[in-house]
């Protein structure tokens, strides 16, 4: 088990980050002064497990995190600027800010640098998550020294639970619509007033009425799921947020 650096103050380290087209150097001071922060560390950018689930994750639960009192929460890797920049707009991660340490030098000062040679990765960081309040580490979760790239305890769940036991996650929504129903845009319109965050499937070449039919047993749009519940059409979703 790697050590921990709780009550220790972050490492004072010039992020170079890349902002639309332009380069931006972000201080740990910009990042962490004045804040409540939850930060997650991991191998790499695009990687399965970091992409799959500790990346969106953060990402779904981030309105909670804030409810919680986090102020920003903040993805590291030893990544370029382009890399990380290109990472966060594949996974659509509007909610987290993907910080590149390029250098590896925040992730050294941590004492979380490890080599991954025999994945041709070369120095990479170990994953861990950490909670910082004003610069200085709170609490932080260091994944077991295991072979391969265990992913047990630096997990958004984890680290909300240690924020706040009794909070209340959203319900993941996911509604299939189609382009030009009058019905989807009311549906759409119901969970925005509700504040119920969502994901929208269109329909299209790949995705058809018989995918609709198959996972809702309809064909008509829109089909709206509430934590992996059908709801049903735009009338099914209205009974259900005024019950």
């Amino acid at each position: 088990m790697l050590a921990t650096k709780e009550g220790q103050n972050v490492p004072e380290v010039t992020f170079r980050t890349r902002t639309a087209d332009n380069w931006q150097d972000i201080t740990s001071d910009q990042l962490f002064k004045g804040k409540t922060v939850v930060v997650f560390s991991l191998p790499g950018a695009f990687t399965p497990t970091c992409s799959a689930t500790h990346l969106p994750r953060y990402n779904e639960l981030a309105k909670t995190f804030h409810d919680n009192g986090v102020d920003d929460i903040i993805c590291i890797s030893v990544n370029d600027g382009f890399v990380m920049q290109a990472w966060q707009q594949d996974q659509h991660a509007e909610n987290v800010r993907l910080i590149p340490d390029g250098n590896g030098e925040f992730t050294e000062g941590m004492g979380m640098l490890v080599e991954k040679n025999d994945l041709g990765f070369g120095n990479r960081s170990w994953r861990y998550s950490m909670l910082v309040k004003d610069g200085v580490i709170e609490k932080m979760f260091i994944e077991p020294d295991e072979p391969g790239d265990p992913f047990h305890v630096s997990d958004a769940d984890t680290m909300l639970e240690y924020i706040n036991c009794e909070a209340q996650k959203p319900e993941f929504v996911t509604l299939f619509t189609k382009t030009g129903c009058s019905h989807c845009t009311r549906a759409k319109e119901l969970l925005t007033k509700a504040g119920m965050d969502f994901e929208e499937v269109l329909l299209s070449n790949s995705v058809t009425t018989r995918t609709l039919r198959a996972v809702s047993g309809n064909a008509t749009t829109p089909q709206v799921f509430i934590g992996g519940r059908l709801i049903g059409s735009a009338d099914d979703l209205n009974q259900y947020l005024n019950s």
